[in-house]
């Protein structure tokens, strides 16, 4: 039996999700035999002229050249994955959304401006058809290999709809709001195993809002500690400027 032919590709991001996937190591093994990775700029030279089984797309969609590129992509593959916060629901590049596009390009490129055709910033699903989402930035790599999983047993795999604050929760961390620190926990899709809690730092909703947070109960937090919903609103501003934030199946 043929293994399916795998690639990644990469549109407006830093490329760290990729660099996550390159750096793996031995969670690969777990699914690298059954797979064969025919493409992958960032660790081989190899280039691909057939079919894709499953494509890994990183990043957002922010000219008018990467909508013809991705939907050429979409239209060679199977399946298609959006992985990183950039491709699942436009992320930092997103904030680019906040202003008119023109000023964005004077800004940016000065006297040469016209020299870069621009379009405002798109997560991969409001181009094209996404089959599997892996949020984050960077991806957990646990995550990854789950959804890898799911794709050779041919089943779904949804992100979970849940917030960051159960698996912080689990992992008997101390709620960063009774340390008189914003955390976006109370309000982010959760996958990720609290990852940035576990390791100090705070949650800044790089996964995306839940489909429906608990309002009146983040209202109670911020009016407990003082904080005011404009601060959350603008942190949230960060990754999740791009339209609806329903993170697809």
């Amino acid at each position: 039996m043929n293994k399916p032919k795998v690639s990644f590709f990469d549109f407006a991001c830093c490329e760290g999700c990729q660099l996550q996937i390159a750096n793996m190591g031995e969670l690969l093994l777990d699914v690298l035999g059954a797979i064969d990775v025919v493409e992958f700029r960032e660790v081989m030279s190899e280039k691909w002229v057939g079919e894709f089984d499953v494509v890994f797309v990183e990043g957002s969609i922010t000219t008018p050249q990467a909508i013809e590129h991705i939907k050429r992509l979409r239209a060679r593959t199977k399946t298609l994955v959006a992985y990183g916060s950039c491709a699942a629901i436009g992320g930092v590049n997103g904030m680019k959304n906040n202003y008119k596009l023109e000023d964005i390009r004077k800004s940016v490129y000065g006297k040469d401006a016209n020299f870069f055709p621009t379009v405002e910033t798109k997560a991969i699903h409001q181009v094209v058809k996404v089959d599997y989402v892996i949020p984050g930035c960077p991806v957990y790599l646990p995550e990854v290999v789950a959804v890898l999983k799911a794709f050779l047993a041919g089943l779904p795999r949804p992100v979970p709809d849940n917030a960051v604050c159960v698996e912080c929760k689990l992992n008997e961390n101390i709620c960063l709001y009774e340390r008189g620190v914003a955390c976006l926990g109370p309000i982010t899709r959760a996958g990720c195993n609290s990852w940035c809690i576990n390791h100090g730092n705070i949650c800044y909703g790089c996964r995306g809002l839940v489909s429906n947070p608990n309002t009146k109960g983040a209202k109670d937090i911020l009016e407990k500690y003082s904080l005011s919903v404009d601060l959350i609103a603008n942190k949230m501003n960060m990754y999740n400027k791009c339209g609806e934030n329903d993170n697809r199946e």
